[in-house]
């Protein structure tokens, strides 16, 4: 009998466990649901193309997210012509199920890849930010936004605790926090708990700021953060349009800072500026181990005799009963 050689310490037994991942940056011309959803299945295609087996989509993609505009609201008042404007932005938005939905779906059942893509959803007469989650079986679910940022109150919905998903691919589990639900502490446990292993981040936040946040939620939550933001011009609105930022065609409304980081805070992709495109990197799954070796915020290095969090995840309709 021959002795098997002895293995070197930190030799991997088993082969790296990897995935390859995509973020993309780019705009969604506002008021035209076709267009962006044409432009969201390509860039779907592409990624995969590179290589992509998860693909992340910007905040609001399909339906828009209409940065500048005032919606003709001030305290105690609205105008006819933001009411107006609202009419139109609400006609953008997307039902789900529905057509867009089901469109996604197809391309990542054919495709084989899971995709978290940003969308405005049109719910009776009230709109909800929401990430949509598609894998190899088609549509897998959404998120809503729980708390809409400052003037987004005017126009989107508050989400409650039954859209939380967390999506198994296989080979790692998927989760998201819309914009500046990221700075949730409670959500983030929340997610943590659930076990993330890729986080994904649709925004429209283009600030250097961002980029700390997007480190500092991969290093608390041990997991790869995949952040997706817009790159939008004014040329992307309709003309008719007046924006706050200015009228010529090519003044930045929405600057990106797309990235893609490491579960120790390390960016391994962008962060992105100046255009559009599309960020990949290829993730070795057993960081996720090495990160939390050291630090786990819902396992090891939480103190449940301390600090305890009840999650309510039941749905919270406005009429019950038959």
């Amino acid at each position: 009998m021959t002795a098997a050689a002895p293995v070197a310490p930190g030799t991997p037994a088993q082969p790296r466990r990897t995935v390859t991942v995509a973020v993309v940056q780019a705009a969604a011309p506002l008021f035209d649901t076709p267009t962006a959803l044409a432009r969201a299945e390509g860039f779907i295609r592409e990624a995969v193309g590179r290589g992509a087996r998860v693909v992340v989509l910007p905040e609001a993609y399909l339906g828009g997210y209409p940065k500048g505009l005032d919606f003709g609201i001030t305290v105690g008042s609205r105008t006819p012509e933001g009411r107006d404007l609202f009419r139109r932005y609400h006609a953008a938005a997307v039902e789900v199920p529905g057509p867009e939905v089901g469109t996604l779906a197809a391309v990542t059942r054919e495709l084989g890849c899971h995709a978290v893509v940003g969308a405005v959803e049109r719910s009776g007469g009230t709109l909800y930010c929401v990430a949509l989650f598609f894998g190899p079986d088609g549509y897998l679910g959404l998120h809503r936004k729980l708390m809409p940022t400052a003037g987004e109150r005017y126009l989107w919905g508050q989400g409650d605790g039954s859209t939380l998903p967390v999506v198994d691919t296989g080979t790692a589990r998927l989760g998201a926090a819309i914009c500046w639900e990221n700075y949730m502490p409670l959500l983030r446990t929340a997610m943590y708990a659930k076990g993330v292993d890729l986080w994904c981040a649709p925004t429209v936040d283009d600030r250097e700021a961002w980029q700390s946040t997007m480190r500092h939620v991969a290093l608390e939550g041990r997991c790869f953060v995949l952040s997706a933001c817009q790159y939008l011009r004014r040329d992307a609105l309709p003309a008719d349009l007046r924006p706050v930022q200015g009228d010529a065609p090519d003044t930045v409304l929405i600057g990106g800072g797309s990235v893609i980081v490491s579960p120790l805070g390390d960016v391994l992709a962008g962060p992105l500026r100046d255009g559009e495109g599309i960020l990949t990197a290829e993730l070795d799954l057993d960081d996720l181990a090495r990160a939390r070796f050291d630090f786990d915020p819902v396992g090891h290095y939480a103190r449940p005799d301390v600090f305890t969090l009840h999650v309510d995840e039941s749905p919270r309709p406005t009429v019950t009963g038959g």
